[in-house]
């Protein structure tokens, strides 16, 4: 009877300690999800803001009380927007900047990882790791250095201007040689006994086995193109070159001062449209990129 009963009770406890199990699993994942969706909140608001702002009117806007959706909807707002920025032509010269920087990008990064993870040639490491070494520098101590480049070669308010300094990129460059390193060697070894040359190798085996770091890196450059500010700003802000975000800077600024804040945030909505629809569609195309990256050295 005494061994029941302490059968009995060690069952209760086992069940009690199962049902305690349960609550806490359950009150921490209750826990996780409350502060994901608080921080969805916090990073969402934003882009909300921007949306309702852009279908008020001006004399809405400008209410001591602001108010979470507008009263009346005004979708005219972003056919101003558009006519009164000209956004056709800065998408125009961003796209044509975008694309050209990014195709000229590519082959120098391919070439440049290809070399250093496939080719053997004296000073490797050390220029490798020179160009790492480049990494720690911050980008705007370069500013004053392409400013002055740029001035001395006559390209100041050209599209040479905002598409040849940042052709190089030394963090593209490790991620693809850090995926080419995760191709076999042996693969690269038989194709040069049969008598297969570096750029037929690189074309045939290397590229579409490295296609997902590729089209990340596609991607992010043209992001970086689309989102760049503060250069194009200073070698080619004319009318001929300007990018889109500069264009946005002043163009709904009256000469009084006054700025016409919903058309501005429609103009914003237009221009962000097109980077919140690459994230949507292509963005397992990123994460899978850079995970096929590896860490190997």
């Amino acid at each position: 009877m005494a061994k029941n009963k302490d059968i009995v009770m060690q069952e209760r406890n086992l069940q009690t300690v199962s049902a305690q199990q349960r609550i806490v699993k359950i009150v921490v994942k209750a826990g996780t999800y409350l502060f994901l969706s608080i921080m969805a909140l916090i990073v969402l608001f934003p882009f909300y803001w921007m949306i309702i702002s852009s279908l008020k009117t001006l004399d809405e806007y400008r209410q001591n009380i602001p108010t979470f959706w507008p009263k009346i909807i005004v979708w005219g707002n972003y056919a101003e927007a558009f006519s009164q920025a000209s956004l056709g032509r800065l998408f125009l010269n961003t796209a044509f900047v975008g694309v050209v920087s990014t195709i000229l990008s590519l082959v120098i990064t391919v070439l440049s990882a290809f070399a250093f993870a496939r080719l053997e040639f004296k000073g490797k490491d050390l220029m490798f790791g020179a160009l790492l070494a480049t990494m720690m520098i911050p980008g705007e101590l370069f500013t004053i250095t392409n400013y002055a480049t740029i001035n001395n070669f006559g390209w100041m308010k050209t599209f040479y201007a905002l598409i040849i300094p940042f052709l190089v990129s030394v963090f593209y460059i490790y991620l693809l040689r850090q995926n080419f390193l995760q191709i076999p060697n042996e693969l690269y070894l038989a194709a040069k006994v049969d008598g297969c040359g570096d750029l037929k190798y690189l074309w045939k085996v290397m590229i579409p086995l490295s296609l997902p770091t590729l089209i990340s890196i596609t991607i992010l450059k043209m992001m970086g193109a689309w989102n760049s500010y503060v250069w194009p700003r200073l070698v080619a802000n004319d009318e001929a070159h300007r990018l889109i975000t500069n264009g946005l800077r002043n163009a709904f600024t009256a000469t009084t001062g006054d700025v016409n804040y919903p058309v501005q945030m429609a103009a914003v909505a237009i221009v962000s449209a097109p980077l919140f629809l690459v994230f949507i569609f292509l963005r397992k195309y990123i994460m899978k990129g850079v995970s096929r990256s590896g860490i190997k050295g």
